[in-house]
């Protein structure tokens, strides 16, 4: 066993930044194009351009400057206010992965010690999925 946390900051019940849309964001800036961010991510571009929407409006500041196509296409970069958010945000959840570790250790340390997988059969134990 182990413990997993995500977390993310709302604003009236909206959420304005979490890990997917700073990481987003840092896509955006690494890529310099929206599209080229979504396809990194796997995600639809308007998937990608609805998410950083919703962090604009949540935080009441623009997070990109665009420049629609043309001879040399379009383009997307992040703002000073952005830059500034991600950091913010990066250092708000440093640490929070260890924290949770350590609390969760404390918690159920004991059992982790006495679980033994190999005397459970193999079709009752837990399946691995990605249902967070």
């Amino acid at each position: 066993m182990q413990a997993k946390a995500n977390v993310w900051i709302e604003q009236n019940g909206q959420v304005a930044l979490s890990r997917w849309r700073v990481a987003l964001l840092l896509a955006v800036q690494e890529t310099g194009s929206i599209s080229a961010a979504a396809q990194r991510l796997k995600i639809p571009y308007h998937r990608a351009w609805d998410k950083i929407r919703e962090c604009e409006r949540c935080l009441g500041v623009s997070l990109l400057t665009t420049q629609t196509g043309g001879v040399g296409g379009g383009g997307a970069r992040l703002t000073p206010v952005a830059v500034d958010y991600i950091q913010r945000f990066q250092q708000f959840e440093r640490g929070l992965d260890e924290l949770i570790q350590q609390r969760f250790q404390s918690a159920f340390g004991d059992l982790l010690s006495q679980s033994d997988e190999s005397s459970i059969p193999r079709r009752e134990r837990c399946a691995n999925h990605p249902t967070r």
